[in-house]
């Protein structure tokens, strides 16, 4: 508590004297997914600025309809996002029926399900599409939305995915290239859905855990002729695939509640697997230096370590779980890994953990935000400094050091779910009326 309060002070301080640093010209590197380039939360190579309010350094913001918690990806200079907007009369609102359901929102009217892409440099609408229209099967929770899976880019087409509703894939011009139906999914308590697309080289592939029958499945990108599919014994999660080279070869890593997994990218042959995680696998795992952070917080906490070279079949409790901990553990923000720390959010309060990646010690440990409310978007990192934002919109800027420094405490007007997207010397931050662009102008 000690260190809570010297880190509280050390805020108001620095607000007060914060000066910004950050380029004047623009640059525009990809965020391809919605853990940026890397799979990490890190933009690696960018300059965005650390301080901005409503009328500062705010370069554009542009109304989007409906409501989606999906992170916005930008490639050479198109930002692509999802929405789901409300259309033709209301009907009699109907509940999901799903067992246990609990804090849900009724499903009160069709909707369409759109994607939109946006110029990067000035916020017009280049273009926007519906993709689908439906009555939705569930509502879901009720801090979720119809598009919470955030698409996915290689530079020349965009992959949108509204589970149920379809993944369909466009080029830059808006045309829709193929449309790929996987199914009706059951969620948790109707809960909804919300785990994201990943795509590596020629393959795009999609976590269709659920409380039916789950499965694995891997698409051409080209066309969306289906690789392969393969049976998972897990009921539903949230966790987006991780796809990594483990010893030469592509690996799709998924959590889930029975185990976390290590799939052949190749054919969907499970390489390896390890057990020990809780229900309500939400967060993505993060990957460097060949070893795999996973973690979850639900009826109880874990985050591992993991070497993943040379594991092979199941590794729980083996040596290659090279560290475990069990307080302060990540359930809906994903965990961040940068410069040699690995960062994460105690369940999703506003209560940090820095560690050494290698170790898994406390550097310094745990502390709390003081400023920030509760927590869904997924820390991001650049330049020497951590971006956190909290569901009231305001975004902690923080200094990547042993002790972090609180550099600066940045509202933006608006609610945010959906994590920030970092591109060049501007961050993109989505709420729920619209997108904003902040930069240094």
């Amino acid at each position: 508590m000690e260190r809570s309060l010297h880190w509280f002070v050390a805020l108001v301080v620095m607000v007060a004297l914060v000066a910004i640093v950050a380029g004047s010209n623009p640059s525009h590197a990809d965020w391809p997914q919605w853990r940026g380039p890397l799979g990490t939360g890190v933009a690696p190579d960018a300059t965005p600025p650390i301080e901005w309010d409503l009328e500062k350094n705010v370069l554009w913001k542009s109304k989007i309809d409906g409501e989606g918690h999906a992170t916005p990806v930008v490639s050479g200079g198109i930002i692509f996002l999802t929405t789901s907007v409300p259309v033709g009369d209301p009907i009699a609102p109907r509940a999901s029926g799903r067992p246990g359901a609990h804090d849900n929102r009724k499903v009160a009217s069709a909707y369409q399900f759109q994607a939109w892409a946006i110029n990067s440099a000035d916020g017009s609408i280049l273009w926007r599409k519906t993709l689908a229209e439906a009555i939705p099967i569930e509502g879901g929770h009720n801090t979720a939305s119809l598009a919470s899976a955030s698409p996915v880019t290689d530079g020349d087409r965009f992959y949108a995915f509204f589970g149920s509703h379809g993944l369909f894939c466009l080029n830059r011009e808006g045309d829709l290239l193929w449309k790929k139906q996987l199914g009706t999914m059951h969620t948790k308590h109707g809960h909804g859905e919300g785990a994201s697309p990943a795509l590596h080289d020629q393959t795009i592939v999609v976590n269709w855990d659920h409380e039916e029958e789950s499965f694995l499945v891997a698409l051409d990108k080209k066309n969306g002729n289906e690789k392969w599919r393969v049976a998972r014994n897990e009921v539903t999660s949230w966790s987006t695939p991780l796809i990594t080279l483990v010893d030469g070869e592509a690996q799709v890593i998924v959590c889930g509640t029975d185990k976390v997994r290590g799939y052949r990218l190749m054919d969907g042959e499970v390489v390896w697997e390890c057990g020990g995680m809780s229900a309500n696998i939400v967060a993505t795992p993060v990957v460097g230096n060949g070893v795999l952070y996973v973690g979850s917080s639900y009826e109880k906490r874990i985050l591992m370590a993991i070497r993943l070279s040379g594991s092979k079949g199941d590794i729980s409790d083996t040596a290659k779980v090279l560290w475990t901990r069990t307080r302060g553990t990540p359930y809906v923000p994903s965990p961040l890994l940068y410069q040699g720390a690995l960062y994460f959010l105690t369940h999703y309060q506003n209560v940090l953990t820095r560690v050494e990646a290698e170790t898994g010690l406390d550097a310094p440990g745990a502390f709390r935000l003081g400023p920030l409310s509760n927590i869904y978007a997924s820390p991001v990192a650049a330049n020497g400094h951590i971006y956190i934002t909290d569901l009231e919109g305001k975004t902690l800027v923080m200094t990547d050091t042993e002790i972090p420094r609180a550099i600066a405490i940045n509202p933006i007007g608006e609610s945010v779910s959906a994590s920030l997207a970092i591109d060049g010397s501007v961050i993109l931050i989505r709420g729920t009326r619209h997108l904003y662009c902040v930069g240094v102008p």
